[in-house]
């Protein structure tokens, strides 16, 4: 993260990083990410903290998992003298009495300032070592800026986002290498420095048009081809060679973990559930779809809706039914007379969770999408791929651009760490898709709003 990468420097000097609530909501182990620096967590801080503890979400366990993290903590010292940290650093917990300016301190800014207040003391206490104010608010950040406090982004393990694995990698080779790939079913890799499961779109140097799809197959050093349905899964046939990749990792049953990252249109979602509706009801690999996503428009409580938890999450998931009215080709047709996403609910094959009630659950033999997943932390990821038990499944689907979260970006939400972290694990595969399919309509407006 730019913080905590900040804290690498050669310099021996200590550097003093004070951190915002909404840091330790989004990574409880934030205390832990600077080294051999000071962590001070301002008093105030854990008053909001504490505010979230009761919460039956991800804020409320991270906010539960920060006040267990400080209470072991402060066993092996008082937090207000410091307590040594494994890693080299200090953690404290401060608190001013210091006003900010008049005009700054506002009612409506109260924590904030107070936070803001807190830097700058410890910037006048300590003004030999650079004191930097972390928070995932932008304009905290910009208020520090004018204060004179240097303030950054949380953003442990961050990655540019054009600098995100793709899934795919492109092979020039001769003519005849194309060809033996097409004769003997696989070809050997020109160097092992690929991934597990990375597709390969073979090219030939002098004819373009004359190219092979393929995926690696590492532990035997080839590229093998990819898995292609005469029929489709589900009535539903790739349109690009990046769908005909997203095919071939849904429908390969020893790959426990799929990732697809692309703008609207791109069919992520619909063959996500294509290929789990086709593995529950006809090769009955598993038991049942579970499909979910967050729910950010009513800040993740149901509770404003009347109604059965099922009524409430209905426009919320109207997105995931509307996908699986078009898959039994219903979106034309009379749906009075004809079947509904009802009848696969009411038969099991098809369940709707929301994901504020996976947690403590134990999933078996499931195919499981999680849509709009860039709307998640690294940490509600975490939360959801250890849910999965033997046999499931997991699909993670997403558009990094497109994020409702307050506090995270293109870089730093769940699904982008997913990616990262798993690109080299022999059970999960990732692939980013480029060309929107839903309509030249669709495909303009993702391209030129």
């Amino acid at each position: 993260m730019g913080s905590a990468r900040g804290a690498n420097g050669s310099s021996a000097l200590k550097k003093n990083f004070i951190i915002d609530t909404n840091v330790l909501l989004h990574d409880p182990g934030a205390v832990f990410a600077f080294e051999e620096n000071n962590v001070i967590i301002p008093i105030y801080v854990i008053e909001e903290i504490d505010k979230f503890k009761r919460d039956l979400n991800e804020l409320g366990r991270s906010a539960r998992e920060v006040s267990r993290t400080l209470d072991e903590l402060r066993k092996t010292n008082s937090l207000s003298e410091g307590v040594a940290l494994e890693n080299g650093g200090n953690l404290r917990v401060g608190f001013t009495a210091r006003q900010l300016p008049p005009h700054l301190a506002q009612a409506d800014h109260s924590i904030d300032n107070r936070i803001l207040a807190v830097a700058m003391e410890i910037l006048e206490k300590d003004p030999g070592a650079p004191t930097i104010l972390v928070t995932k608010d932008v304009n905290l950040r910009i208020r520090a800026d004018a204060l004179g406090l240097l303030a950054e982004d949380y953003d442990h393990d961050r990655m540019e986002i054009n600098e995100l694995y793709t899934g795919v990698v492109e092979i020039e080779v001769d003519a005849e290498e194309v060809d033996r790939f097409y004769a003997q079913g696989y070809l050997a890799l020109p160097d092992l420095y690929h991934f597990p499961n990375e597709f390969v779109h073979l090219k030939d140097k002098n004819n373009p048009s004359h190219s092979a799809l393929g995926k690696v197959q590492l532990e035997l050093g080839r590229i093998i081809p990819i898995t292609r349905l005469k029929d489709g899964v589900w009535g539903v046939r790739p349109r690009n060679k990046e769908q005909s990749f997203a095919i071939d990792l849904l429908m390969d049953d020893n790959i426990k973990l799929v990732t697809m990252v692309g703008k609207a249109g791109t069919g992520k979602t619909l063959m996500a559930i294509a290929a789990g509706m086709h593995k529950a009801t006809e090769e009955h690999i598993y038991q049942r779809v579970l499909v979910s996503r967050p729910i950010f428009p009513l800040g993740r409580d149901l509770g404003y809706l009347p109604g059965t938890v099922e009524e409430k999450l209905s426009p919320w998931m109207q997105p995931i039914f509307d996908n699986v009215e078009f898959l039994m080709g219903l979106s034309n047709s009379d749906k009075k007379g004809g079947r509904s996403y009802r009848e696969l609910i009411d038969l099991g094959i098809l369940q709707i969770e929301p994901l504020t009630y996976i947690r403590g659950r134990s999933i078996p033999n499931q195919f499981m999408v999680v849509d709009e997943a860039q709307n998640l932390t690294p940490h509600e990821v975490k939360t959801i791929v250890s849910r999965a038990g033997e046999g499931t499944k997991i699909v993670l689907t997403g558009d990094p651009y497109q994020i409702d979260n307050p506090y995270m970006d293109a870089t730093n939400n769940g699904l982008v760490h997913v990616v990262n972290r798993f690109r080299t694990e022999r059970i999960a595969g990732h692939v980013t898709m480029f060309k929107g399919e839903r309509s030249e309509l669709a495909e303009l407006a993702a391209n030129l709003l």
